[in-house]
């Protein structure tokens, strides 16, 4: 399974590119709200390399199974793309034409139940809304967190990280700064002590930053404050 390609871009369409790694082309098609992003950092480089995480799978056509690269900026992206094609009726075809506005308008439509933005989206009438909201409330308010342009990181490389510290991990990977990421987490655990993961954690962040409570002040590490939106 290819689940990461870094190369050089050969070719760019609205919906894919061709992307040359070490030889070998290879076609991948991107949302339309991440190629918006990559478009745009494209034409800002000198050169044409860049690095996606991708979905690989297999397009069943009749008599054959055509294998179909989607790509993405990090992993939280690809995660999200992978938790909406849980909806019934959802494939990863429908999600990719779907995803037109940025992932954390459509997570914080979904978690707030916005039926018209959720409407608005190609390939998406009221019953399949109803379904996604119905499947991914409460459960998205991570990627609703997911900042402008934000680029992948690695996680820092610990073996086991503890709740806190994967949930500011992810923090970090959607370019919040780190004393900020972790005022925000330690806000969401003392508001709720009992979450058991780092999802569970960015959840209680995001709902959080919904009602614009802000971190106690014996909460701030240096001088971060938590930003309300």
């Amino acid at each position: 399974m290819i689940c990461r390609l870094r190369g050089i871009v050969r070719e760019q369409t609205e919906a894919s590119l061709v992307m040359e790694v070490q030889g070998v082309c290879y076609q991948v098609f991107l949302p339309p709200s991440i190629m918006r992003v990559l478009a745009e950092k494209l034409a800002q480089q000198d050169h044409r390399e860049v690095e996606l995480v991708t979905f690989h799978y297999q397009q069943l056509e009749v008599g054959r199974g055509v294998p179909v690269l989607i790509g993405f900026l990090n992993e939280i992206e690809r995660e999200f793309f992978e938790r909406f094609i849980t909806v019934s009726g959802i494939g990863p075809k429908a999600a990719l034409r779907a995803l037109t506005k940025p992932i954390p308008t459509i997570a914080k439509a979904i978690d707030e139940g916005q039926m018209s933005v959720l409407r608005s989206l190609p390939g998406i009438g009221e019953q399949r809304a109803k379904e996604i909201i119905a499947k991914l409330q409460g459960k998205v308010g991570k990627y609703a967190l997911i900042q402008a342009k934000a680029q992948r990181e690695p996680l820092p490389d610990e073996a086991q990280p503890s709740v806190e510290e994967e949930a500011v991990a992810i923090l970090l990977q959607l370019e919040y700064k780190k004393p900020e990421a972790k005022a925000m987490v330690k806000a969401a655990l003392a508001r709720n002590p009992n979450v058991k993961t780092a999802e569970d954690v960015l959840n209680e962040v995001y709902r959080q930053r919904q009602f614009g409570e802000p971190v106690p002040a014996h909460e701030r590490s240096g001088d971060a404050a938590l930003p309300v939106g």
